[in-house]
């Protein structure tokens, strides 16, 4: 795990899969291919346009946005595209709202501090 300074730490995909490997009692190999084929099914999941509860733990769903129009400043500080503005057409991005449980839990985790503005999101049961 990689420390920083406020405490907290960084945990990349492979401590993550040989950690779930050895919590699950399952070699290394079986723990990758678990993860890659979850992630991929939440993807595909939020892909089409549905939402993915996993009671206990949160919601993945798709957060959808309007296109708009996208202006730029340039190296000399001036405002570009003002006459032909450039468009981002609609898109979606994926979301995670996690349970009061889940908040709860992080929260009372005396190694990392709260995020400030975490909301008590509603129960995913």
């Amino acid at each position: 795990m990689v420390k920083n300074g406020d405490g907290g730490g960084r945990v990349n995909k492979r401590e993550y899969v040989v950690r779930v490997a050895r919590r699950a009692g399952v070699p290394v190999r079986v723990a990758t291919d678990v993860y890659e084929a979850a992630i991929e099914e939440i993807l595909d999941i939020v892909e089409n346009g549905d939402r993915l509860t996993l009671t206990g733990f949160g919601k993945f769903y798709p957060q959808k946005h309007k296109g708009h129009r996208v202006q730029r400043i340039n190296d000399e500080g001036k405002l570009e595209g003002t006459e032909n503005p450039e468009t981002v057409d609609d898109y979606a991005v994926l979301k995670f709202s996690a349970t009061r449980a889940v908040n709860r839990k992080i929260g009372a985790n005396p190694h990392r501090e709260p995020e400030s503005g975490t909301d008590d999101n509603e129960d995913a049961s």
